[in-house]
């Protein structure tokens, strides 16, 4: 099944403002991993598997509210990113 297939009947089944709760939970997830990852109370994979559970709803965020506009913003922010990495470099 296509990913936007995927999207769109979690939101038939359970609605966006469920989704938007669920992604904040996945984030709040990965934190907490991380947090335990650099303590060594979890393994690698945990963090792993945190991380696609993010991603899926990274990618359902951005068909949500336009894969088009998310990657123009990614652009920009990639910029800027690359802007902060080579300030100050002689040219």
């Amino acid at each position: 099944m296509k990913l936007e297939k995927i999207y769109q009947a979690t939101i038939d089944k359970w609605g966006e403002e469920a989704q938007y709760d669920q992604a904040v939970e996945e984030c709040a997830e990965l934190i907490a991993a991380l947090m335990h990852y650099r303590r060594g109370k979890i393994d690698q994979q945990a963090v792993i598997d945190e991380l696609a559970d993010v991603s899926l709803m990274v990618g359902q965020l951005s068909w949500m509210f336009g894969a088009d506009e998310v990657e123009k913003a990614v652009i920009q922010k990639r910029k800027k990113l690359d802007m902060l990495l080579h300030r100050g470099e002689p040219k």
